[in-house]
This record gives structure tokens, C-alpha cells and sequence, in this order.
């Protein structure tokens, strides 16, 4: 969701180096991309870990010699790491406590707090000065990673991916034996294949949507780098997500989205895209943002599987001859 303020970036400074700092599952969907010229690994899990890590680090954007950070994060680590770097000009929200850290601080009004994230990133930048760009999501995989892609669903012209994880937390899971019947009536539909996905640690979820199906599936849960999770998102006609880092990568791609929401705000982290549709079910208690649900998970309980499919239907998608 920063693609677009790192366009409007690119865009201000045409003839910039421009180096993206993130950590290692997000610094692969930057390696390559076209709005940064490379990417720092900031790995707070191995050789950034505690105080003596997040040193290293700082110590490793100083001898970059930046002229300039641009701090889309709210965290008051981010500013803290840029300010020991010596970085000269350092443009964040003054939130987090961190407003003496920045040399141009931007106050959050309440206005910003309502926006979608990708909105609430080029705000920053706009009340800086900063603009230009398209304002569209944007990932692009490589030639040899869609080569990747094809020759791995050749089976099918026309493939229905299937989301069931989400890595916040099972608040925001749908239950995998509609995600199931979902699969089977689009699979009947459209003569599609289904293509279950998912990142490490979410393994079982993908084996318990297998189980469920009828039809064969390809799941490919926690067995593709986030670079081939891109590839094989890209060739789906259809995908079916929980809120999730992958449903933002389909929109980023322009591929067909149902997206299934219920403790977290589509006002805030929709996916943006022509071809898209929500699906979310008013209860009293949603959106909560909790990782996991205390009561019944009456979001997620409440949508059905004649929901998903109406939403897809809505579409008007057709399988390639």
C-alpha cells in the first residue's frame, strides 16, 4: 500500500537513488521494483535483533550517507534509527512520540486517521510537497518469474486462487470448509483450477481447504518465495482472500478480488482495484482489530458461501477458451 507514495517519490526525484529499508518477507516484493533502485534487509529476528541489532542497523544507513528518509511507519524505532544515521532530513508523521526526532514533521490530524492507508501515505508526502505519480498500486514480476508462473499452472487456462490465511491473526480467517465450497462451485462454473496459497505457518490451513475439496487443487501453502507467490497470483483470473498481505499483492497486479472481511476496516486496508468486491456482514461487535476473536466469530460466521459466490458472480468473469 506505499507503492503509490513511493511512485509520488520517484516522481519528485527523478534522478535519485532511491533505497527501500523493510524487512526480509517485504523486501522481496521491492527486489526488483520500479520505483527503488535497491533494497536493505532490516531483520529484526536475526542479525537486527535487540538494542545491540537495531545499532547495527543504524550504523549501516549512516555509512549510506541519505540525503533524505521518508518514514511511511509511525514507529517511533524508525525515527529513532534514521536520527542516530545522521540522515539530514527526516519527513514523518509526528506521531509515537517521536516528533523531536524529525526535521520535518507532519501533525496527524484526525482526517489522516480515517484515510486509507494508501491515502494516508501520499498525505504525508502532499503536506511535504511532495507529489506526482499515478496513485495506483504497482508490484511487477520478472520475465523468468512469470515464466515460472506459466509453466507451473499449465494444466489450466483459467485458475481460481484461494487466500484462507491471513498472518495477523485467526480473526480474520474465514472457515476453510466454505472457502472449500467456494472453490468446488467456481472449479464446476468456470472449469477452473483451484490454487490454494499461503506463507509459512499456515500449512495445516492449507491442507485442511485440500481435505475439504472435492475437486483437485494445486496448494502451494508455504512452498513459494514471496517473488513466486507474486508469479502465480498474477496468472489467477479470480482470487478469494482473507484481509491479507497477498490480497494487496492481487490488487497491485490487477487480478479479480473477492475479499472477505470481518474484525478488520475496509475503510482503511480495502484492496484498491477496478475489480473488486468486499464482502462483510454488519455485526455489532466487528471491526475490533483483535488478532483473535474472545466471543464467536460472528464476522466471519455470518458470511456464506452464496455470499463469496455472488460477489464473484458480480464480476462477470468467464474462463479462458
Amino acid at each position: 500500500m506505499t507503492t503509490p507514495a513511493m511512485g509520488a517519490v520517484r516522481a519528485a526525484f527523478p534522478d535519485a537513488s532511491i533505497t527501500v529499508a523493510a524487512p526480509p518477507a517485504v523486501a522481496e516484493l521491492f527486489s526488483p521494483h520500479p520505483h527503488c533502485d535497491r533494497v536493505m534487509v532490516f531483520d529484526k529476528k536475526r542479525r537486527h535483533r535487540g538494542l545491540r541489532g537495531l545499532w547495527r542497523f543504524a550504523q549501516e544507513l549512516g555509512r549510506e550517507r541519505f540525503d533524505l528518509t521518508v518514514l511511511f511507519q509511525n514507529a517511533f524505532e524508525a525515527a529513532f534509527l534514521t536520527f542516530v544515521a545522521r540522515i539530514p532530513v527526516r519527513l514523518g508523521y509526528r506521531t509515537d512520540g517521536r516528533g523531536l526526532l524529525l526535521t520535518h514533521g507532519v501533525d496527524l490530524g484526525a482526517g489522516e486517521r480515517l484515510l486509507h492507508h494508501t491515502d494516508y501515505y501520499l498525505s504525508l508526502l502532499e503536506r511535504a510537497g511532495l507529489r506526482g505519480g499515478n496513485g495506483r498500486l504497482r508490484l511487477e514480476c520478472t520475465e523468468a518469474e512469470k515464466e515460472y508462473a506459466r509453466r507451473l499452472l499449465s494444466a489450466h487456462r483459467f485458475w481460481v486462487g484461494i487466500n484462507p490465511g491471513a498472518a495477523y491473526g485467526s480473526a480474520k480467517r474465514w472457515l476453510p470448509e466454505r472457502f472449500a465450497e467456494v472453490a468446488d462451485t467456481l472449479a464446476s462454473r468456470l472449469g477452473a483450477g483451484i490454487l490454494v496459497t499461503g506463507g509459512p505457518g499456515e500449512e495445516d490451513i492449507g491442507r485442511d481447504i485440500e481435505t475439504a475439496l472435492r475437486s483437485p487443487c494445486l496448494n502451494l501453502t508455504g512452498r513459494t518465495t514471496v517473488r513466486q507467490l507474486m508469479a502465480v497470483i498474477e496468472r489467477c483470473g479470480l482470487f478469494v482472500t482473507n484481509d491479507s498481505g497477498p490480497m494487496h499483492v492481487a490488487a497491485a497486479l490487477g487480478v479479480p478480488i473477492v475479499a472477505l472481511f470481518g474484525s478488520t476496516d475496509p475503510t482503511t486496508t480495502s484492496p484498491l482495484g477496478d475489480n473488486v468486491r468486499i464482502v462483510r456482514k454488519p455485526v455489532y461487535c466487528a471491526p475490533c482489530l483483535k488478532r483473535s476473536c474472545p466471543t464467536d466469530h460472528a464476522c466471519m460466521e455470518a458470511i456464506t458461501a452464496d455470499d463469496v459466490l455472488e460477489a464473484a458472480e458480480s464480476l462477470g468473469l468467464r474462463s479462458a477458451p
